[in-house]
């Protein structure tokens, strides 16, 4: 990758339905696994859950460029987790896309 290049970053967030969260972490869970072992322009992809709020969860996604992201688009885990997360949530927020300046693992 060209060092001018900066990683590209995901941020979906998900508001999921009381008695649900189980099953939408597996789904989640399936689809991060399979990103960052089978996507070589996955870098990581990180599944949270809210302290405050267990039903609020928030993916973190680091993709090597745009083209590494629309390659996951197109991915069969991926298609898994479209199929079976509208029933699980109450809420999706709009999918955010940010460009890393500087990872915590980097010396500054």
């Amino acid at each position: 990758m060209p060092s001018s290049s900066r990683p590209f970053v995901v941020i979906a967030e998900f508001r999921v339905k009381p008695g649900s969260l189980d099953a939408f972490l597996a789904l989640a869970h399936d689809d991060a696994r399979s990103s960052v072992a089978d996507e070589p322009g996955c870098r990581a992809f990180d599944v949270a859950v809210s302290e405050s709020d267990p039903q609020a969860v928030v993916f973190y996604e680091v993709y090597d460029d745009r083209a590494a992201f629309d390659a996951h688009l197109e991915t069969p885990h991926l298609a898994r987790f479209r199929d079976g997360f509208p029933a699980l949530i109450a809420e999706e927020r709009p999918v955010r896309f940010l460009a890393r300046t500087l990872s915590g693992a980097e010396p500054q």
